[in-house]
């Protein structure tokens, strides 16, 4: 943002307008989104926007970028960690359908055995 922010004011520059730091600073803070506006109400308290620095309100707003990173990395690593796993319940029909899946299974490959060794 920082960096389309620069283009935007360097061509004003070359076709004579010019923006005194307050109103850049004021520019900015004003395009933030609204995720961003206890750090905006922050940096309006705690320091006279009229004298800050651009670079030292770029710094401020990237340290919390990469704050709020951090958070939802360490958030996203405590869901991986929280993982359940959910095992199928079985009952004792179900175990005596899986029996008779077994006996066709192995009556199909007996079958192919037989058969093999018949002509083989």
């Amino acid at each position: 943002m920082f960096v389309r922010f620069t283009n935007i004011i360097n061509s004003l520059q070359s076709l004579s307008k010019c923006y005194t730091n307050s109103e850049m600073v004021r520019k900015i803070l004003r395009c933030l989104p609204r995720s961003w506006m206890p750090k905006f109400t922050a940096i309006e308290e705690a320091k006279d926007l009229n004298t800050l620095p651009l670079e030292e309100l770029l710094g401020s707003l990237m340290t919390h970028e990469m704050t709020i990173k951090n958070h939802e990395d360490d958030e996203e690593q405590e869901k991986k960690k929280n993982k359940v796993i959910a095992f199928k319940s079985s009952t004792a029909n179900s175990s005596e359908e899986d029996s008779d899946d077994e006996m066709a299974l192995i009556t199909r490959r007996f079958k192919k055995f037989l058969a093999k060794k018949k002509f083989g």
